[in-house]
């Protein structure tokens, strides 16, 4: 038998999986990418009897691939948070699925682990942008202000990493960083004994200082936008920016575009944090899709940016 770990590259999706091989000690091939490298599930090569663990990948971009494995006679097991229309009944699936704004992955996985490893579960969804509900668990912890601060940088750090359109994008590859992540139980002690925390939040913060240098617009009297050049530090930096901006002033939704290479758009889009609902059903009317709090579009036409931009100055948020 096989086992196969599949993840979003990013703070999420690694510190889910993290967790369970924590819990559940096994040599698993790791399959996972940059952050927009969403339908992973057709690079497993599993077969009948083999193990899949299913991370924070939305179950509706890979479901073609997920039946595929479970006719052959595969194990899933399939934890997320993104929203999907149906999930498939089927004898060799478990799957846990929740797409509350409040909840991310590595929050599920700590569920479903009942707290085992629940500092790593906080580093994931700091990195989600989940701050107030992290704060909140790290508390009850007994964590104090330092100790959340570190667990909030490694995050989004973590989170920061995953984003770019290629790999020379990326400060260091998601499998190397992971194998760095998994030889810690703890992500405090990581910190202690090596500096990838402290190297991924200079870069963060450098891509940062670039970003907000940039003009900022207001669209309507709920959101703001921004439009980034195509850069590698853009590329980096587009969804952090889009949480930066989002906890900076979480009454409105923010929007960061990004030109790209076809002579459109990327789209990062946060709804406000006050009332985290309808970014994913707002990305779906351009041909994205993400989750209620937090979404994107791989690309937006040209032509498409009037409209998108009247019709984020009309949306209402909060369901």
């Amino acid at each position: 038998m096989r086992r196969f770990d599949v993840c979003n590259g990013d703070a999420d999706g690694l510190c889910a999986v993290l967790q369970w091989r924590l819990a559940h000690p096994a040599q698993a091939a790791l399959v996972t990418g940059l952050k927009r490298e969403l339908e992973l599930l057709h690079q497993v090569p599993a077969e009948a009897g083999d193990e899949v663990l299913v991370c924070d990948l939305s179950m509706q971009r890979n479901h073609a691939a997920l039946l595929r494995l479970l006719d052959a006679g595969v194990q899933v097991r399939y934890v997320d948070h993104h929203k999907v229309d149906q999930v498939p009944q089927h004898a060799g699936l478990q799957a846990c699925i929740d797409f509350d704004p409040r909840v991310c992955t590595s929050l599920l996985m700590d569920r479903l682990l009942q707290g085992r490893f629940r500092a790593w579960a906080l580093v994931g969804a700091y990195g989600d942008n989940l701050t107030r509900v992290a704060d909140a668990l790290a508390a009850a912890m007994g964590l104090g202000a330092a100790e959340r601060q570190q667990l909030r940088l490694l995050g989004e750090g973590i989170n920061y990493n995953a984003y770019g359109d290629e790999a020379g994008d990326q400060h260091i590859a998601p499998q190397p960083l992971y194998q760095r992540l998994a030889r810690h139980a703890d992500p405090l002690q990581l910190l202690r004994e090596d500096d990838i925390g402290s190297e991924l939040d200079a870069l963060r913060r450098a891509d940062l200082q670039q970003a907000l240098a940039q003009p900022i617009h207001t669209a309507g009297a709920t959101a703001r936008w921004m439009c980034l050049p195509d850069a590698a530090w853009s590329r980096r930096v587009i969804g952090i920016l889009a949480n930066e901006l989002a906890s900076a002033a979480p009454s409105q939704a923010h929007a960061v575009l990004k030109a790209d290479r076809q002579g459109g758009f990327v789209v990062s889009l946060r709804s406000p944090q006050d009332a985290p609902a309808g970014a994913d059903e707002f990305c779906r009317r351009f041909g994205g899709g993400g989750r209620a709090g937090a979404a994107g579009i791989d690309h937006l036409p040209a032509l498409a940016l009037e409209r998108f931009l009247a019709e984020l100055a009309a949306a209402h948020w909060g369901g």
